[in-house]
């Protein structure tokens, strides 16, 4: 039972700590999977989508009141309105593509290989785009035009592919597209409410029937876990890559591909 909690504090403390970041958290639980065994029924498909909402929780609790002002003003407020509708608009690439290619992306884009490369690969576009001399037209998340919130949302859609990471395609979008550090890592955010959402909500449909009380321990600690790194990645990020930009994370994703691809060939 030790072993058990100590799994599911392990994923969970993966999960809150990457999702946010450049990195791919779903890289890494797939090759913590693969590589630490951590993918017996206890840790199946429907754990790791309860330990996801609790990086959703996070961080909506972060942004509540944000979103509250939002709701209340949305349709008397045209500045509130339309930044609702650019982040609708940045989700919808992703929603259509997540629909159609849904049993592809789990059936031939889930594997280890893909993932490591993908860590590298994406590294070294985040590097490089980090290094750009880049001239940002926007430092605000929530004044970025409709016409860059779609781009960003179709580039976005790279990251269906393990180990590209959501949030890198994100801010490496945003940043060609005109936003500084900051703004691009906040709109990060902003956009993942409604793609995690959604990917949550159809994870929970597609497995809820595998659901059982019987691991509900493990679930809350990996939950809770989930929940508390996220909330510190959440609140400390855009100060982070406001003063540092985004070198640490090239470096983090270069050292799990390569120690990956060692891996899977000593190990396979």
């Amino acid at each position: 039972m030790l072993l058990d909690l100590f799994k599911a504090a392990f994923l969970g403390f993966v999960e809150g700590l990457t999702e946010y970041l450049p990195v791919s958290s779903t890289g890494h639980l797939l090759l913590i999977e693969h590589f630490f065994g951590f993918d017996d029924e206890d840790f199946g498909k429907t754990f790791a989508v309860l330990i996801q909402l609790g990086a959703i929780a996070a961080l909506l609790s972060i942004y509540f009141r944000k979103l509250l002002l939002l709701a209340t003003h949305m349709f008397t407020d045209e500045y509130a309105r339309r930044f609702v509708i650019c982040v609708l608009v940045a989700f919808l690439p992703a929603a259509i593509v997540g629909a159609i290619a849904h049993g592809f992306i789990k059936s031939v884009l889930f594997n280890p290989w893909i993932i490591c490369f993908s860590l590298i690969a994406g590294g070294a576009v985040l590097y490089v785009v980090d290094q750009l001399d880049l001239k940002p037209r926007y430092d605000e998340a929530t004044e970025f035009p409709v016409g860059m919130c779609l781009g960003i949302g179709l580039i976005q859609c790279i990251s269906m592919i393990p180990g590209v990471s959501r949030a890198g395609a994100t801010i490496v979008g945003a940043m060609l597209l005109g936003a500084d550090r900051r703004s691009a890592a906040e709109f990060s955010f902003w956009l993942a409410m409604p793609t995690m959402v959604g990917a949550f909500a159809y994870d929970l449909y597609k497995n809820g029937g595998q659901m059982s009380t019987n691991n509900m321990i493990l679930v809350a600690v990996g939950f809770v876990a989930s929940f508390v790194f996220g909330w510190i990645v959440v609140k400390t990020f855009l100060g982070f890559v406001a003063r540092h930009g985004f070198g640490l994370f090239v470096w983090w994703r270069v050292a799990v591909g390569t120690l990956g691809l060692i891996g899977l060939a000593l190990l396979g």
